[in-house]
């Protein structure tokens, strides 16, 4: 990638950045006008250069900067409005719900200023069934368990077990699923 304003170099490689402008410009496509699932879907292919399920829904607009390590299991929904920072891997498992203005980033920074420059990367994984509600923020290195719920407007900076409801900034454990066995 290119030099930024201080000197250093960025963390990449040319070949990076050309995915990431690829990827820039297949969302921009994606979200100027009207798409149907099936259209969205195929960009969502272009994207991540993998098979996408018919069965995987997203509501544009979306923002992802690099689809490459990002996976999409059958059966999952990604609301309006959310942004994928991706470089580090990003899989949304079978069934989860994102709600809408999600922020999943994989990227980070070294907090010495010296190394600030450079680009860090954990993946985030979210479970099976697994619900973000509205405007959640996951951190880079997450894991999200199978069943879990997210309470809205949090910010998940640790693992989340499976089966437990989770809220706040940063996020800690409310109590576990309730089971409606009727």
């Amino acid at each position: 990638m290119s030099a930024n304003p201080t000197g250093k170099d960025y963390v990449g490689s040319d070949a990076l950045y050309a995915d990431v402008q690829a990827t820039m410009r297949l969302c921009t496509e994606m979200n100027t006008g009207y798409h149907t699932e099936d259209e969205v879907r195929e960009y969502l292919r272009q994207i991540t250069k993998s098979e996408v399920d018919d069965t995987v829904r997203i509501f544009p607009p979306f923002n992802i900067n690099y689809g490459l390590t990002t996976r999409f299991e059958r059966g999952c929904f990604v609301n309006f409005g959310c942004t994928f920072l991706a470089l580090g891997g990003i899989t949304i498992e079978e069934g989860a719900f994102i709600g809408p203005h999600c922020v999943l980033a994989t990227e980070y920074h070294p907090e010495d200023p010296a190394r600030r420059h450079s680009l860090l990367t954990k993946p985030i994984v979210i479970g099976r069934n697994a619900w973000l509600g509205a405007d959640v923020k996951v951190l880079a290195g997450v894991s999200i368990g199978d069943n879990a719920i997210v309470a809205a407007g949090s910010v998940v900076t640790r693992d989340v077990p499976a089966d437990t409801v989770v809220a706040g900034s940063p996020a800690k454990a409310l109590r576990l699923i309730k089971i409606d066995n009727n």
